[in-house]
């Protein structure tokens, strides 16, 4: 978390700990607090305050909006349009015959297809990333939105990774949102414009308009909003810097013999890599990486984070084994990473070159 999320944090225990439905004034307070966080966070998105609700995480307010806008549409249908590198929350959601959309080497969706499945019978939303956790790719977020407009299809739009990093597309129905992207603690976010039809089914009324069952833990709403006021002002800066240490690193990876540097180079997030390497295992990578002092991630980042092959390599046609995800944090967070990544470089090559040899892959 960002140094003073972190102090808003630790304050924020004593001064907003009470229940901010109740009367007393310690109550009154809390309510006062979250009422405050909300504002800021709902600004962020670009929403009113009565648009958004807090929830436990990300992914739970990605699974709320796609269970509010299902139950909102139940009448045109309940078949969702996704991208076959979108979230394996989302993937689950669906149903077999539902639109699937294909992607291309680099993970851009087929926006042809896209405006097919969402013109199909009975489809009751569509749910993209605005871009992709693990290859970076950025999605065409307005044009996909313009189709689902025309086939009266709204779109839930995943900015879990994009929220603080990338502008954010003024083009969705619902967005789903992550406090920690922006170096804020892990609290989900989720904003539906007023006029979509969204439902959840329960009780008609309760906490965060009715889409928990409890209100949130107030320290954690306002130490997302403290986060959120410190890298508003520099993220643009931010996220320059980053996308030049990626791309260091994107050279570095690309040097090395039988290796693949994945994702579109340009349309991508500034601060995501992956790359994979033939005739080693991730798991091996990740743990000669972490002997040298570097915190890497292998597997899918779309899934629980384990080391099972990624579903997002296998749909753009990528090597599956042997990858390594690199997230970098923002500079206030971590402000030597640019000397990480200086090291990172040089140590990329050995780290490859050292599990190869090991496993006896390097005669290959």
């Amino acid at each position: 978390m960002h140094p003073l999320a972190r102090q808003t944090l630790l304050a924020a225990i004593d001064a907003g700990w009470s229940d901010p439905r109740r009367l007393h004034r310690e109550g009154r307070t809390a309510r006062r607090l979250l009422d405050q966080a909300r504002e800021i966070l709902a600004s962020a998105m670009g929403l009113r305050p009565d648009e958004v609700s807090f929830h436990a995480s990300a992914p739970h307010a990605l699974d709320r909006g796609i269970r509010g806008l299902r139950e909102g549409r139940r009448r045109v249908g309940n078949a969702l349009v996704t991208t076959a590198i979108d979230q394996a929350l989302v993937l689950r959601r669906r149903h077999d015959d539902d639109p699937l959309i294909v992607v291309d080497e680099h993970g851009h969706m087929d926006l042809g297809a896209f405006t097919q499945g969402v013109a199909s019978p009975g489809v009751a939303l569509a749910v993209l990333a605005h871009a992709n956790p693990e290859i970076g790719t950025r999605q065409s977020i307005p044009e996909a939105h313009e189709a689902g407009r025309a086939a009266g299809v709204p779109l839930l739009l995943d900015v879990a990774s994009s929220w603080g990093r990338l502008p954010l597309p003024s083009t969705a129905e619902v967005y789903a949102g992550d406090a920690a992207s922006f170096a804020g603690p892990p609290l989900g976010v989720l904003g539906v414009r007023t006029g979509t039809r969204f439902t959840l089914d329960g009780p008609p009324s309760g906490p965060e308009g009715g889409r928990e069952l409890a209100e949130p833990w107030v320290p954690l709403a306002l130490a997302a909003a403290e986060a959120w006021r410190q890298s508003e002002v520099d993220h643009r800066t931010d996220a320059a810097r980053a996308r030049e240490l990626i791309d260091r690193v994107r050279a570095s990876a690309g040097q090395v013999p039988e290796v693949q540097v994945v994702g579109d180079p340009i349309e991508r997030l500034p601060h995501v890599v992956t790359f994979s390497a033939l005739y080693v295992d991730g798991e091996a990578l990740v743990h000669e990486f972490d002997r040298r002092g570097f915190a890497v991630a292998s597997g899918s980042a779309c899934t629980a984070d384990t080391l099972e092959p990624s579903h997002v390599l296998a749909g753009i046609g990528a090597i599956t084994h042997g990858n390594v995800r690199l997230t970098l944090p923002m500079e206030s967070v971590a402000p030597a990473r640019s000397e990480w990544i200086d090291r990172f470089c040089v140590e990329l090559p050995e780290v490859i070159s050292t599990v190869r040899a090991r496993l006896g892959t390097d005669r290959l």
